[in-house]
């Protein structure tokens, strides 16, 4: 009521005066760009990698394409319907790389040019999608987990040490890592607004993730998540394994064989009436589960009044439970952490991906949704 009164008390929007029309930036400071995010990553080490990329009818193509070349990799070969920015998107039904559908271009041409890893930015490129062949499927993408982990622990073995941050929807992974490592560690709410503010300014911020394909691997270049630097990041790491003759998905396994199997998903509504999301949200904070997968619910906790969030802990899974800040969604975020028996990556992965989906159904009865 109160945005409201103000915004009646301004009056017609033709009656309000223009501000300046500003200053039109020049090519230099993209260019200054170019320069500086292509020391990101090491200046020795393999170059030979091939990457298939679009940037989504966007504005990254490029910028990419020339921070790619500035730092000695092979220019990487671009969906040519998506190339140019184009506020239509006439490809795609929506822009994000996560939906389905979207990448199948960039599909598409990594297997027609043999890619070793395809990459996508969303249109405004500060967002890095990350896809590899797989011997099941043909080719996966890489939940924002598994490239935040992957990056991380490439910026580990690099030495880069300081704080690692993420957010309480995303794996809990990172923070096994930093523990193991004797590295700091920190957790914030959703958004780059809080993970670039991650320990308080007590531990300079080296690294920051968020599970929807954010990330900040040069807080010092950039303060806020880069799809240019983290796919120059991505590819560094992918062109070491390539030498090695290994790839992501080996790394992703090893990882597990150290940590245990973190699987993520995720459960998301959507809503007609946002009523219905408060309704839930008090359902779940007055009757909340005792058990999730046969085990019991060690701990809760709920983050009011300083966010809407709930969180649920077992003994091998956490359930986060927030309304969507941008969309008329509720969404769960769901993680299974099982162990690896005898160097056995595979058969955790599969008792882990067979107990989140147990668990969205325990979660979605629970939000009656």
């Amino acid at each position: 009521a109160g945005i409201e009164a103000a915004i009646r008390a301004v009056g017609p929007l033709t009656d309000v005066p223009l501000g300046p029309p500003g200053q039109v930036l020049g090519d230099d400071l993209v260019a200054s760009y170019v320069q500086q995010v292509a020391s990101v990553i090491a200046p020795d080490g393999s170059r030979e990698l091939s990457v298939a990329y679009t940037p989504l009818h966007g504005v990254g193509g490029a910028v990419l394409t020339a921070a790619f070349a500035r730092a000695g990799f092979p220019v990487p070969g671009i969906v040519p319907e998506q190339a140019e920015p184009d506020a239509d998107f006439p490809t795609v039904s929506f822009p994000n790389p996560e939906e389905p559908g979207a990448v199948d271009l960039l599909v598409a041409l990594a297997n027609a040019t043999d890619a070793d890893i395809a990459i996508a930015n969303d249109p405004d490129a500060d967002r890095c999608a990350v896809a590899v062949r797989d011997a099941g499927s043909g080719w996966r993408m890489l939940r924002g987990d598994e490239v935040g982990v992957l990056l991380a622990d490439h910026l580990m073995r690099r030495g880069v040490t300081g704080l690692y941050a993420t957010t309480i929807v995303s794996s809990s992974l990172l923070r096994a890592m930093c523990a193991a490592r004797g590295l700091p560690y920190d957790e914030t709410l959703t958004g780059f607004k809080w993970i670039v503010r991650a320990g308080g300014g007590s531990v300079p911020l080296v690294f920051g993730y968020e599970e929807a394909l954010g990330y900040c691997v040069a807080p010092d270049l950039v303060r806020d998540k880069d799809g240019i630097s983290a796919a120059l990041t991505v590819a560094e790491l992918a062109a070491g394994l390539k030498a090695q003759g290994r790839t992501l998905t080996d790394r992703l396994d090893e990882l597990a064989a150290e940590f245990g199997v973190h699987h993520t998903d995720q459960l998301s509504v959507r809503v007609d009436d946002l009523r219905q999301i408060a309704d839930a949200m008090a359902r779940i904070r007055a009757a909340t589960p005792t058990t999730l997968l046969g085990q019991p619910v060690d701990t809760t906790e709920d983050l009011l009044p300083e966010a809407d969030v709930v969180i649920l802990r077992t003994a091998s899974a956490r359930v986060v439970i927030r309304p969507s800040g941008t969309e008329p969604k509720l969404k769960a975020y769901l993680e299974v952490v099982e162990p690896v028996t005898g160097g056995d990556v595979a058969t955790a992965r599969t008792r882990a991906q067979q107990a989140v989906t147990r668990l969205r159904t325990d979660i979605a009865t629970a939000l009656n949704l």
